[in-house]
C-alpha cells in the first residue's frame, strides 16, 4: 500500500483561501502526484486532480454528496436540500426534473431572449459613457433568465435581484461582512421565489408551459408529493443563479478577445472556431474551483486507502490545467480543441461524468450556447474600444470575478 502524501499544516483552510484556485495543484506538484491528504475546516480531507481522479470521483458507487459540501456553501451558494447534495433515487428524480427543462427548444428560446436583450442594450451603450461590461451582463442575464423561467420581475427589481444572485455566488469563500451579505441574499431570494412558487400553485400567476417555474412548482417526488415550498425555491434558484453566473465566462471571453485579437476575425468567419474559442475560455479561465464528495464505503485506489466517510475534493481548475491532458496549459490556445473528441472527464469546469445520472451541471449546454452568442455579438454585432486598464486576474479570489475594470468605450452597432 502506497503512503499518501500529507500536507504538513495542521489545518489548510487559511492556505486554501490564500492560494485560491492553485491550492490543490501547487501541492500536487510539490508532492509529485495527483493526490494528497490535508485538513480543511479541521476535517481530514483528500484532494485529487486529473482525469483518472475525475473518473473515480464521479463513481456514484464509491462516493456520495450528502454532507459533503460545507454548511457555509449550502447556506449561500447552493441552498440546503438542493439537487447538488442528493444521492441515489432522490438525486435521479430531482436531476430528471432539471433535465426535462434543458431541451434544445428551450435552450434556443433562452438564447434568442439573450440576443434580443443584448442588441436592445447596444442602443443604450451607444449613448452612454464607459460601459462596465461585467455589471451590465449581470443585469442583462437576470432579466433574460427570469423571463425565460417564467419568474415575474419588475424593471425596478432587476438591480436588486442581480445583486442578490451575485452575492450568493461570491459568499462561500469569503469571511466577515461579505459572507453575511451572501447569507442575507440567500434568505431574501428564497423568500421571493417561495412566494412565487405559492402563487403559481394557486394559479394567481401564470406559469408558462414548459417553463422552469411550472416544472418545478408542479414536480412531484416518487411518492407523489409536491416539493416543499422552500425546496422548490432552492431548485428554481438553482436555475436562475447559474445562468446569471455565466456573466463571468462572457466577461472572460471578452477579455480573451482583447488579449488575443487575432481570434476576433477567426470567430467571425468560422462556427467551429467559435466553438473551439468558447471551450478554451471554459478550460483556461477559472469558474467553480472544486467539487466535494464523501466516501460511501472504504476502498483502495492506485495504492491509496479512502476510508468511509472521508471528504474528498476534486480540483476542477487543476484538472482543466493538468499538463497530462493539456500541453502548455497556461497558454490560451483554442486550436487545441480542433477535431478533439472530449470524453466526460477531461474538460470539467462544470463537473464531470454523465449529465442525466451524475452530478455534472444540467445547464452546461446553456452556458456554451450563451457564450457562443456573446462572442458573436462582441465580434459581429457591435464594435467598441477597450481603453488601457488593469485586467490582471487574481486566482487567489474564489470565485475569480472578471476584472471590475473591464470597461468598453465608443460602443456602436455594426452596419
Amino acid at each position: 500500500m502506497a503512503t499518501m502524501p500529507v500536507d504538513r499544516s495542521p489545518d489548510s483552510t487559511l492556505a486554501l483561501l490564500r492560494a485560491g484556485y492553485r491550492f490543490i495543484g501547487e501541492r500536487c506538484d510539490r508532492y509529485g502526484g495527483d493526490v494528497f491528504q490535508t485538513r480543511i475546516l479541521l476535517a481530514p480531507t483528500i484532494c485529487l486532480r486529473g482525469r483518472p481522479a475525475a473518473v473515480l470521483f464521479y463513481d456514484n458507487e464509491r462516493f456520495q454528496r450528502q454532507r459533503a459540501m460545507p454548511l457555509r456553501v449550502q447556506r449561500t451558494l447552493t441552498g440546503r436540500g438542493g439537487v447538488q447534495g442528493l444521492d441515489g433515487p432522490e438525486h435521479r428524480d430531482r436531476k430528471g426534473m432539471f433535465m426535462s427543462i434543458m431541451t434544445p427548444t428551450a435552450i434556443g428560446q433562452l438564447g434568442q431572449l439573450f440576443d434580443d436583450e443584448w442588441r436592445a442594450r447596444i442602443l443604450a451603450w451607444e449613448s452612454a459613457g464607459p460601459v462596465a461590461l461585467y455589471d451590465e451582463l449581470g443585469r442583462l442575464l437576470t432579466r433574460v433568465v427570469c423571463a425565460w423561467a417564467g419568474v415575474p420581475l419588475a424593471a425596478s427589481q432587476v438591480d436588486r435581484r442581480a445583486v442578490e444572485l451575485h452575492a450568493m455566488i461570491q459568499a462561500p469563500a469569503v469571511v466577515g461582512p461579505w459572507h453575511w451579505r451572501g447569507l442575507l441574499a440567500r434568505r431574501r431570494a428564497e423568500h421571493w421565489i417561495a412566494d412565487i412558487i405559492d402563487r403559481a400553485r394557486l394559479g394567481t400567476i401564470a406559469a408558462p408551459a414548459g417553463s422552469a417555474l411550472k416544472v418545478i412548482a408542479e414536480h412531484r417526488d416518487p411518492r407523489g408529493t409536491l416539493l416543499p415550498r422552500r425546496i422548490a425555491a432552492v431548485e428554481l434558484l438553482n436555475i436562475l443563479r447559474p445562468v446569471v453566473a455565466v456573466d463571468q465566462y462572457i466577461a472572460f471571453a471578452a477579455l480573451a478577445l482583447h488579449d488575443h485579437p487575432a481570434w476576433r476575425q477567426r470567430v467571425r468567419d468560422d462556427r467551429e472556431a467559435t466553438e473551439n474559442f468558447v471551450q478554451e475560455v471554459r478550460r483556461y479561465y477559472p469558474f467553480f474551483p472544486i467539487a466535494a464528495a464523501r466516501v460511501r464505503r472504504s476502498f483502495d485506489w492506485q495504492g491509496h486507502h479512502f476510508p468511509q466517510g472521508r471528504r474528498v475534493l476534486l480540483d476542477l481548475y487543476g484538472t482543466n490545467h493538468h499538463p497530462a491532458l493539456w500541453p502548455q496549459p497556461e497558454l490560451f490556445r483554442p486550436e487545441r480543441f480542433a477535431g478533439r473528441h472530449l470524453d466526460p472527464f477531461e474538460l470539467i469546469p462544470q463537473g464531470g461524468g454523465d449529465h442525466s445520472t451524475g452530478h455534472r451541471c444540467a445547464g452546461e449546454w446553456i452556458t456554451i450556447d450563451l457564450m457562443k452568442r456573446a462572442v458573436t455579438n462582441l465580434t459581429s454585432v457591435m464594435r467598441y474600444d477597450v481603453p488601457a486598464q488593469n485586467v490582471v486576474l487574481d486566482l487567489r479570489r474564489m470565485p475569480a470575478a472578471p476584472p471590475a475594470a473591464l470597461t468598453l468605450t465608443n460602443v456602436r452597432r455594426t452596419a
